[in-house]
């Protein structure tokens, strides 16, 4: 048995991640508002939300890169604040941005990593073939990191979060900048990990299709949950179908649909949206009582999109802009504060 503090030894029993009114404050700006929440041992929880959303700031105090404004957080049992060596020591994290040493080999940039954690060198070798061997890199382990396909870096960056047997492994949007291919084998190697490993695993996505890997998400917006559960229970709790038209004249057509509807269209650059119960059946009734011409609708059941869009008001495409505009903003609303 290793002594207590060694990287791998489990914490004290209860949840992987216990997170109660946790803030994050930067000036007049509150990043994370009192957001609170657990995560199970095993779990697959993701944090969906746009960017500036609040979802790095999030991972960056649990993994006490940050310390929080307000609030508690525990991983593995222990606090971010007063615990912090006993929950670096437990914790794996795989950052948005890379941080490998691109002049090392893939061997060499994970034995500095155990060197770092403290992992016994008897038991170094052989968990390095396994975690280069779970992320088919194992062949590659001799070459210059600098020569490697994105793809391959995030993969690699997997395997050394994973190599000092963590218990929660912390992955921020971990295919952010990847091909749609690549992102599909980066999902499955996390899926095979997480079946060897018996690992809980917290990420942060904006891609919804990522979102419906997860156990359990929580929805993020402008720094507080509105929603938190199953994927499938998320779209039931929508529970109506979509109904997208394009139209001669949107701004009419919203007013028409709330006139003669009762419903609330949200407009976005793809034309018009409403949700409607039975939407087979309300399309024809569209067609004959909207005196608008529509030129194109489509029904479809609800998906993460709508569950977003119902808690929210807004796609996450829309919340993205806005947060883009907000920080094309920012410099002239802080130089305006000083004058």
């Amino acid at each position: 048995m290793r002594p207590p503090g060694r990287p791998g030894v489990p914490g004290p029993p209860g949840p992987a991640v216990e997170v109660i009114d946790l803030v994050k404050r930067y000036g007049d700006l509150e990043a994370v508002r009192a957001v609170s929440f657990d995560v199970a041992p095993g779990e697959t929880f993701g944090f969906l939300g746009p960017n500036g959303a609040g979802k790095s700031t999030t991972i960056s105090m649990l993994c006490t890169l940050v310390r929080p404004s307000g609030g508690i957080a525990r991983v593995a049992g222990f606090d971010v604040v007063s615990g912090r060596s006993e929950v670096r020591r437990r914790i794996g994290l795989v950052f948005q941005d890379t941080t490998l040493d691109d002049y090392l080999t893939a061997e060499e940039n994970l034995r500095f990593h155990a060197e770092l954690y403290g992992v016994p060198r008897g038991s170094v070798p052989g968990r390095l073939a396994d975690v280069l061997k779970m992320v088919g890199l194992w062949e590659r382990r001799d070459s210059i990191v600098r020569t490697f396909s994105g793809g391959m870096k995030r993969r690699l960056e997997i395997a050394r979060g994973l190599l000092h047997s963590p218990r929660v492994l912390f992955l921020d949007e971990p295919t952010v900048g990847l091909d749609p291919q690549t992102r599909s084998h980066i999902w499955g190697y996390i899926e095979e990990l997480r079946r060897r490993e018996a690992i809980t695993i917290f990420l942060t996505t904006h891609y919804m299709d990522e979102a419906e890997h997860c156990d359990r998400i929580a929805i993020i917006d402008q720094g507080q949950i509105v929603a938190i559960d199953t994927p499938e229970a998320l779209k039931a709790s929508v529970g109506r179908d979509r109904v997208s038209l394009q139209t001669a004249d949107d701004e009419s057509a919203a007013a028409a649909l709330k006139e003669h509807f009762g419903l609330d269209a949200t407009r976005s650059e793809g034309g018009l949206t409403v949700y409607v119960a039975g939407g087979e059946s309300f399309v024809p009734r569209l067609f004959a009582e909207l005196q608008v011409p529509i030129s194109s609708v489509s029904i479809a059941r609800p998906t993460l999109d709508d569950v977003f869009m119902t808690y929210t008001g807004r796609t996450i495409r829309d919340a993205e802009a806005s947060q883009s505009e907000r920080n094309a903003a920012a410099p002239w609303i802080r130089a305006s504060r000083r004058r």
